[in-house]
């Protein structure tokens, strides 16, 4: 099996490498159910969205191309988003957020080549040494079954669910079309 090399990239590098970032991201949900053609469009308008956010980090595994992906940004503790993720939080955990210190992991894609492997974990640690959270959050989708998998193997907590008409919470709606 070739060797996988990590890399951290800045976010002037992510913004120029976005297309083959959409493209992994293509690899990586291909299968998946619900995935289309208006994923890889999805994906960029999320993708622009973030790449913005305050302590936006990424760190990349490469293989000849890359073969998987891992980033997130600080959360801003202000807005309606806040309101409604606080809202799901175990009174313990919320005390934890009070510094503002939150680090939401936006995206995970892996190659199928690579699942099972242990590049998500480097990416995960690559990518979490650099910031000071108090706590780190990953929201999946209810049918994220291969998301929940990985997390659980991180020994992750879930820590609450959210109601229906809260999808999307995390990100505003997009001004794009």
């Amino acid at each position: 099996m070739p060797e996988v090399f990590l890399r951290r990239l800045s976010r002037w590098q992510a913004e120029m490498q976005r297309e083959a970032i959409a493209d992994l991201y293509v690899e990586a949900v291909r299968g998946m159910a619900g995935a289309g053609f208006g994923d890889r469009r999805d994906f960029l308008l999320r993708f622009e969205h973030d790449v913005q956010q305050t302590d936006f980090d990424m760190v990349v595994a490469d293989s000849a191309g890359l073969v998987g992906c891992l980033y997130g940004y600080r959360a801003e503790r202000s807005g309606a988003w806040w309101e409604r993720f606080r809202a799901v939080l175990p009174p313990e955990v919320e005390e934890q957020t009070a510094s503002g210190r939150v680090f939401l992991l936006s995206e995970l894609m892996m190659t199928p080549a690579e699942r099972g492997s242990d590049v998500a974990s480097r990416l995960r640690t690559l990518l979490l040494t650099r910031h000071t959270s108090d706590v780190v959050v990953a929201v999946l989708k209810p049918d994220d079954d291969r998301g929940r998998h990985v997390l659980q193997a991180w020994d992750w907590t879930k820590l609450g669910e959210f109601a229906p008409q809260q999808e999307g919470w995390l990100r505003p709606p997009s001004p794009l079309p």
